[in-house]
């Protein structure tokens, strides 16, 4: 389940608690039109406790782990497929989210990059980055200067770039042989 499907459900949550008797009895108050254009993308803003890491690595990079995975661990130059949401730690807006998400690992902020060579496939964590292991002194898009970064990581699959390549160039298979006539006298 992603954040927002959770932040979804827990503003869900009091809708369901009202009765229907007493939501029955009172009037719906009257809504105005609002024409205010939203901003896109849809950010939502994730709460001061999931922007929290539980434990930390000598380098600085923060980590909880939400769900262990199982197998392997990718290396350095491997490609990984990822759901993620990544949000300031400061404020909880969110500057990022994808799903299914192919990256090759040594072309991510250093931060990230360690914390997916943390994972085995099918685990999902949380980590803290702070602003050295991120953008640093530079503003990245929506990302201010100098932000300590929270990315929730789900590791769905990896291969070596040697494999990727291999899939985006398969190697025509050799044709195959003619049959040779059977010889005078052999079936």
């Amino acid at each position: 389940m992603t954040i927002l499907s959770r932040v979804a459900r827990i503003v869900a949550l009091p809708l369901l608690a009202v009765s229907p008797i007493a939501h029955a009895q009172t009037q719906p108050a009257a809504v105005k039109p609002n024409n205010a254009i939203i901003p896109l993308p849809l950010n939502p803003i994730v709460p001061a406790a999931q922007r929290l890491c539980s434990a930390k690595t000598a380098s600085g990079l923060g980590y909880t782990v939400l769900r262990p995975g199982t197998g392997a661990k990718p290396a350095a130059n491997d490609i990984v497929l990822v759901n993620y949401l990544g949000y300031l730690a400061a404020t909880g807006a969110v500057f990022d989210q994808n799903m299914q998400s192919p990256l090759p690992i040594d072309q991510v902020i250093p931060g990230f990059s360690q914390a997916l060579q943390t994972m085995n496939r099918t685990a999902v964590a949380r980590f803290c980055i702070p602003a050295a292991l991120g953008y640093g002194a530079r503003e990245a898009g929506s990302i201010p200067a100098n932000s300590d970064l929270v990315f929730q990581v789900e590791l769905l699959d990896f291969k070596t770039a040697a494999e990727v390549q291999a899939m985006n160039n398969p190697t025509p298979a050799p044709p195959a042989a003619e049959p040779q006539p059977a010889a005078p006298g052999k079936p």
